[in-house]
């Protein structure tokens, strides 16, 4: 009975854990800044950046049309909290995703999307402005949308992912089954020692 209460206590605990929110101290990074901006109509995309909270590794970026077809860029280039990508070919006007994933300062990796269009002008700028951003003037940015707007934060999951979720719920799982079994064996040995 004493073993039983143990392991009720334990997966108590456990289910309490599983229940508290993720402390600040444990946050992954998050994604600032990018560009082309999150829902932003650019003319022209010749490279796409992708700024941090904090230095980042192994950086993975796609980008997809509107069929779901890859582009193809130039491998991702990193500079600390910094990940670039060159888009070698012109994206044809249409809408567009970036796909990317990268390894968080405390090593975890996180992943997002941010979805974009290129307009359709015959105007459209083949030159990389000076910065190496994606051109955004004006005129070819979605109301209320802009280059420095911070974007695609929202597009970054928030708190712990599903994942460890279901690997805690595996372990308490495991655990009470574990304390379940030993607890059964225990009379059973005491019933044969005891003949």
């Amino acid at each position: 009975m004493a073993l039983f209460r143990k392991a009720a206590t334990a997966a108590l605990a456990c289910a309490l854990l599983l229940t508290l929110p993720a402390s600040p101290a444990f946050a992954h990074d998050t994604l600032k800044r990018s560009s082309p901006a999150k829902n932003a109509e650019v003319s022209s995309a010749e490279e796409i950046e992708l700024e941090y909270s904090a230095s980042v590794k192994f950086p993975f970026v796609v980008l997809h049309d509107a069929t779901g077809k890859e582009v193809a860029l130039g491998k991702p280039r990193l500079d600390g909290p910094l990940v670039s990508a060159d888009v070698p070919e012109p994206p044809a006007p249409g809408s567009y995703v970036i796909a990317w994933r990268v390894v968080s300062s405390d090593g975890h990796p996180i992943e997002g999307e941010i979805p974009f269009s290129v307009k359709g002008s015959s105007s459209a700028s083949a030159s990389a402005s000076p910065a190496g951003s994606a051109a955004v003037t004006p005129s070819s940015a979605a109301p209320g949308t802009g280059a420095a707007q911070p974007s695609a934060a929202a597009a970054e999951p928030a708190g712990v992912p599903g994942w460890i979720w279901g690997a805690l719920a595996v372990l308490v799982v495991l655990g009470a089954f574990v304390l379940f079994r030993s607890s059964r064996r225990r009379p059973d040995r005491e019933e044969v020692d005891a003949d």
